[in-house]
């Protein structure tokens, strides 16, 4: 038979998940009811409140109490709930007085993690910076799996090189790249590396990679693109990584666009001292509507043709609702 601590911590582990019935709950144990209904009372006193419920549908469950009491995480919600605490503090909630609460919760986790997991949660947070808010519509998120974002980490903490491979169309296209830095944005994940096959820098987003591998050979790091990654992937995102791009002309300073438009929604490049072109994108034609409303500025759409058609269509309704 397991210690006591052991058993009532496995008791405890077991509650959290989902109710059981004493005798569940005593063959998962391996003892008595009568040891099982004094391992609940040791977990009663300790402050987790276990209700019992009787009846052919009864058992234990725990419920809320007065106080929060400890809590038991597996490896993988260990991992998760440190990984989720970091982001949030490197990416600012903007809630006050919530980020030393987020520091102090993030130390107590790193303190009593295992070394494995430790290392596991340091190679992802070192590798990811992460990208601005945004305000407005969001796109469809792209999540990705969890052992994907460990290999690509554990890949930049070591400078070795990755097989990333790509489905287009019909087929699957493996490249070789190395990988500097993982961002993460709108919740999405970008991987910005060095293409061995091209030889050109990219913002790979990493919901498009259906497999990644190590290859194990290490490289000598190369100067940068930017020495904000960041920027580098909104810059690439913005003209090549959505679903449909935009070219639009304004009427004001290239200036005065950039310090009305959030980083995220695109590019600017003067034209003149009094127009701009903005470079913008996303994964509908909608999204982009709805940020060009916000500029406040005059425009005029260069392309595609179905934007200006979408927005002749808005223009109309909006005309049509005020002559109404």
């Amino acid at each position: 038979m397991a210690s006591t601590t052991t058993r009532v911590l496995r008791l405890l582990s077991l509650l959290q998940d989902r109710s059981y019935t004493g005798r569940e709950l005593a063959e998962r144990l391996g003892v008595a009811e009568r040891t099982l209904r004094q391992d609940i009372q040791r977990l009663r006193e300790l402050g987790y409140p276990v209700h019992a419920e009787r009846g052919a549908v009864g058992g234990y469950r725990l419920g809320q109490g007065a106080k929060m009491p400890p809590l038991l995480l597996d490896d993988d919600e260990a991992v998760a709930v440190a990984l989720a605490v970091g982001l949030a503090e490197d990416g600012s909630t903007g809630i006050a007085d919530i980020d030393a609460s987020l520091t102090r919760a993030l130390a107590k986790l790193q303190q009593i993690l295992p070394k494995r997991l430790q290392r596991k949660v340091t190679a992802l947070r070192s590798a990811t910076a992460v990208g601005p808010a945004t305000v407005g519509s969001r796109e469809p998120d792209a999540p990705v799996p969890a052992a994907t974002l460990t290999v690509v980490a554990g890949a930049i903490r070591d400078g070795a090189t990755l097989f990333a491979t790509r489905a287009e169309t019909e087929t699957e296209t493996e490249t070789e790249v190395e990988p500097y830095r993982l961002i993460s944005w709108r919740r999405r994940w970008f991987l910005v590396a060095y293409d061995l096959g091209a030889h050109v820098w990219r913002a790979l987003p990493v919901a498009d990679l259906i497999r990644v591998r190590s290859a194990s050979r290490c490289f000598a790091a190369r100067s940068l693109p930017d020495d904000d990654l960041v920027a580098f992937v909104l810059r690439e995102v913005a003209q090549t990584g959505w679903k449909v791009h935009a070219r639009v002309t304004v009427l004001a300073p290239a200036e005065t666009v950039i310090a009305r438009i959030n980083p995220a929604v695109g590019i600017v490049e003067a034209v003149d001292s009094h127009t701009s072109v903005l470079v913008t994108g996303a994964d509908a034609l909608e999204t982009i509507a709805i940020y060009l409303s916000m500029l406040m500025m005059d425009f005029r759409v260069d392309g595609p043709p179905e934007l200006v058609a979408h927005i002749r269509t808005l223009a109309r309704r909006y005309t049509e609702a005020l002559d109404g």
